[in-house]
């Protein structure tokens, strides 16, 4: 088999990848899921004797895809229905040009998450268009949902059976060889000892958040400044015995997990199925098995403002209570569920400061709605059941888009209220180790100075130390007016803008429904006030940011 491998392998690279056409694998990504689904097809291609390049979308012009002979494009959704942000200005121009691409042969892999309604919305139009213009399909596109990698792989499985190849290079066959006994990453997470667990705030305040340090050691696990870490969480016992109790199930009675494999339902759905995100993909499902009318009602086209209001707040007990089922088995109510997914938190320490360890701030989220206590999933897991000297499984996210000028001389303004503010410490911990003479200034709001100012001493030594140039603080239950750090950045106005002007880079952490979104506005607004420029003019400027890499958002 080895030989066989070899020597296919070794006719392809003769003869240009047996004759077939190079590859271009394009990639609009957010938080670096599509990126790196596009290394490993480049990977693949290698593997299999086809000639490929990978190409991210936001450095293209929509007249460069006519240069593509077979390209595989991998594209995430942001929030519900929205491109990348790194990609917009491309996915604007290529929804408006004309460009002729017949000849050209395509594939789509779209990613999403099918909680929101316009699930994998971006690639879905990216399809669509490119038929429009001409392109042939070379297989039909894939959605993926958040537990992406099974469909992923059908998707590049179908797209290199249609393209024809299966070679199998020598140094591929080296390289498997040679890795070692255990890897851990996204199919094998780490199993990480809990060092300290820290809450943040002071006594009195609203808010819960925690300081986690976890311990890497002996997992070969390393990240740098900006990447994230995911964690595998585990649905809340009460949780679990709530929906025992209104479904009627037995714990013990076997559902499967996934083709072949059977375990407890009470282990399912404490480890393998997210089992309170209510969305209309989930109650479709439940619908169909039900067949309740007021809920085949709600769920109609003509109801869909009255299901967004009915669903907000609400979880899949709720649906289970509202439109009870008779008959319905474990199995069945498995079936309809999604996997858990892992949790993404911006990693808050730099691997330099901190020898194999990383560390997390993490809001622990807890509310009552429609008279049910709720919390969220991993952020109680991590607060509640992940005492010291626990273990928790993780694994590193690499998050390219996100990351320190190469340059330690350039300035740098980061933005980062409330638990944003996690990467920051991160990046000046990793300044302060490598001794950049770059200067930096960090923006940090929250709602009381006595109790919400994370990290407040840490801040207060990085500043007399050196490793923090300047530090503007936003505290908005402080005083009758709320002021936020967009109030705080607007006041700066004319030192920011000349922070900017001498080259500095821009970076914003936090909530993107809101915060980022008036920080955006406030930067915009910044820019053409002291810059003397029309708004037009102060949204290009805006955009020439990010096309350089000088203005990058890490948005949740």
């Amino acid at each position: 088999m080895w030989l066989s491998g070899y020597l296919a392998g070794l006719s392809a690279s003769q003869s240009g990848g047996g004759g077939s056409a190079s590859l271009t694998v394009l990639y609009g990504t957010e938080s670096g899921n599509s990126e790196a689904l596009a290394d490993q097809t480049v990977k693949a291609a290698k593997k299999r004797g086809v000639k490929a390049t990978m190409k991210n979308l936001a450095d293209l012009k929509p007249s460069d895809l006519k240069q593509c002979e077979q390209l595989a494009l991998i594209v995430s959704t942001w929030g519900d229905g929205e491109p990348p942000e790194a990609i917009e200005g491309f996915y604007e121009a290529f929804l408006k040009e004309e460009v002729d691409l017949t000849g050209v042969r395509f594939a789509v892999c779209a990613l999403g998450d099918t909680s929101y309604e316009q699930f994998c919305e971006t690639g879905k139009v990216f399809d669509a268009r490119l038929e429009a213009l001409g392109a042939e399909r070379i297989t039909e596109r894939q959605d993926c949902d958040v537990d992406y990698e099974e469909s992923y792989q059908v998707w590049v499985d179908r797209l290199f059976d249609n393209l024809g190849s299966s070679a199998v290079l020598a140094s591929d066959v080296a390289a498997v060889l040679a890795k070692p006994a255990v890897e851990y990453g996204k199919k094998n997470p780490f199993p990480a000892e809990v060092l300290d667990s820290v809450v943040l705030n002071g006594e009195g305040s609203a808010k819960e958040t925690l300081h986690l340090e976890l311990s890497l050691d002996g997992s070969g696990l390393t990240y740098e400044a900006g990447d994230a870490l995911a964690v595998l969480p585990v649905n809340a016992e009460s949780v679990v015995q709530e929906l025992l109790a209104v479904t009627g199930f037995s714990e013990d009675e076997e559902v499967e997990v996934k083709s072949g494999e059977c375990l407890p339902l009470g282990v399912a759905l404490r480890h393998h199925f997210d089992i309170t995100a209510l969305s209309r993909a989930i109650a479709r499902k439940y619908a169909a098995l039900v067949g309740h009318a007021e809920l085949d009602r709600l769920l109609s086209d003509q109801a869909a403002s009255e299901f967004r209001e009915w669903i907000h707040g609400r979880q899949i007990i709720d649906l289970l209570e509202a439109f009870p089922a008779e008959g319905l088995t474990a199995g069945q109510f498995v079936g309809i569920l999604r996997k858990l997914p892992p949790r993404l938190y911006s990693i808050a320490s730099s691997l330099k400061a901190h020898p194999g360890e990383v560390h997390l701030t993490v809001a622990a989220v807890r509310y009552h709605a429609h008279g049910r206590d709720r919390k969220g999933v991993a952020s109680t897991f991590l607060a509640d059941d992940a005492p010291v000297g626990s273990k928790v499984a993780v694994y590193v996210h690499r998050n390219s888009n996100f990351r320190l000028p190469a340059d330690d001389a350039a300035p740098v303004i980061m933005v980062g209220p409330g638990t944003g503010i996690a990467p920051f410490r991160a990046f000046v911990e990793e300044r302060a180790e490598r001794g950049a003479a770059g200067r930096s200034w960090l923006f940090f709001g929250d709602q009381k100075y006595s109790y919400d100012f994370l990290y407040q001493l840490e801040w207060q030594a990085h500043l007399k130390e050196g490793h923090l140039t300047r530090l503007d603080v936003a505290f908005s239950r402080d005083q009758p007016e709320k002021v936020y750090v967009q109030d705080v950045m607007r006041q700066r106005a004319s030192d920011l803008w000349q922070w900017l002007e001498d080259g500095a880079h821009f970076y914003v952490c936090g909530d993107a429904e809101r915060m980022a979104k008036d920080v955006h506005e406030a930067l915009i607004g910044i820019v053409a006030q002291e810059g003397h420029l029309s708004r037009e003019e102060a949204v290009a400027f805006v955009d020439q940011l990010k096309k350089d890499k000088r203005y990058q958002r890490d948005v949740y």
